[in-house]
């Protein structure tokens, strides 16, 4: 299985980023072929002090193929261009296997 995985710096407005990225992005990358799951995590915490990130988005897939399929998708191509769009300097993005799965 591989992991996709978005953190976001807070943004500015959150109340505005949160409103696109639900309403408008997150459709978005659900509709990417071959993503099996999508996890949000708003609001993170840091046992101290404050934390650098704002949200954590995990996308999951079942294997390295499906994964390099579903990146050269159209699908994927429109939600990137959205993600530049209005979340560029916020998201730093990265992607790996994991472990204990098939």
């Amino acid at each position: 299985m591989i992991k996709l995985a978005a953190l976001f710096k807070r943004p500015e407005n959150t109340e505005a980023f949160d409103s696109h990225y639900a309403g408008v992005h997150a459709p978005l990358m659900q509709k990417v072929p071959g993503l099996e799951r999508m996890e949000v995590t708003r609001n993170l915490h840091a046992f101290r002090g404050e934390p650098e990130y704002y949200m954590l988005v995990e996308m999951y897939f079942r294997d390295k193929e499906t994964f390099d399929a579903a990146m050269g998708s159209e699908e994927n191509r429109a939600a990137g261009k959205d993600l530049m769009g209005f979340a560029r300097e916020y998201v730093t993005m990265f992607y790996g296997e994991v472990e204990g799965q098939p």
